[in-house]
Parts: C-alpha cells; structure tokens; sequence
C-alpha cells in the first residue's frame, strides 16, 4: 500500500514538473525557448530584431 502510495507521487510529481517546464518554456517564446537557438541555421527568429 504505502509502495502504491510512493509510486503514484511520482508520477504524479514528474508529470507536475514536465507541465510546469512546458508551461514556462512556452511563456518565453518559440526561439528563446528552443534547445538549438545557439546553432540553429535558420533565420526566422533573428529576423525580427
């Protein structure tokens, strides 16, 4: 019982934490949130400054 218990916190902690991620990253914007903003080869998010 108290293993049922642990495990479905866990879950339920990670897919808190995985919303929580996905909410913030998505408040930044498309490129500011993208993991290859650095070395992307595409122009479509520089070419609004």
């Amino acid at each position: 019982m108290v293993v049922n218990i642990i495990i479905g916190g866990a879950i339920f902690g990670y897919a808190g934490y995985a919303l929580w991620k996905f909410i913030s990253r998505s408040k930044q914007g498309k490129c500011a949130a993208c993991d290859i903003k650095n070395s992307c080869s595409s122009n479509h998010c520089n070419s609004s400054k």
